[in-house]
């Protein structure tokens, strides 16, 4: 190592400059002084989409509609206590399976607002089961009218998404959709 430190500052007499300092740890890189500029960090790329806008009627309420299977939700969404009314009934009525009122809260639970807006909607079609999916739907498509904001969170979930899949139709020929009837040899 003597001989590389021995030809730096010999570097530096005939260049003139002032010896670089060389670092204390054998392994360790040297750091080099150059009479440049330091190079300039280039800035955050920040997004260039313009936020959307607040989509909101005159009572101050943001609507949207969720869809999945057969079911149909009409939504409604205002800053309120969390109280969330289907078909004029409490969630804990109408979705009385807790896994149900569990779907139809995890847009709030993605966007950090439980208990932070008042939810009203009405549903029609399908099972228990497709109706709290279009609620959760609309719920997720409302929060994004009312909030732009939390649309990156509630994308990323997934839940701005229509979840399409719905129960094939029966075939001619079949017991259901897919299967057959029971084969007889004789």
């Amino acid at each position: 190592m003597s001989d590389n430190r021995q030809s730096l500052t010999d570097l530096a007499a005939l260049t003139g400059a002032a010896p670089a300092p060389v670092a204390a740890e054998d392994n360790a890189a040297p750091a080099y002084t150059t009479d440049e500029a330091p190079i300039a960090t280039p800035a955050p790329v920040v997004s260039t989409m313009p936020l959307r806008e607040q989509i909101i009627d005159a009572q101050g309420r943001a609507y949207a509609t969720g869809r999945r299977k057969d079911a149909v939700a009409r939504v409604w969404l205002k800053p309120g206590t969390g109280k969330i009314t289907v078909n004029g009934r409490d969630q804990e009525v109408y979705f009385a399976r807790p896994t149900l009122r569990l779907v139809i809260n995890q847009a709030f639970g993605v966007s950090e607002r439980e208990g932070a807006y008042d939810v009203i909607c009405t549903v029609k079609g399908g099972g228990l089961s497709g109706q709290a999916g279009a609620v959760k739907h609309g719920i997720s498509q409302a929060l994004t009218k009312y909030e732009p904001i939390l649309r990156a969170p509630i994308k990323a979930a997934g839940f701005l998404t229509r979840d399409s899949r719905a129960v094939e139709r029966k075939k001619y020929g079949k017991a259901k959709a897919r299967k057959s009837f029971q084969f007889s040899k004789r």
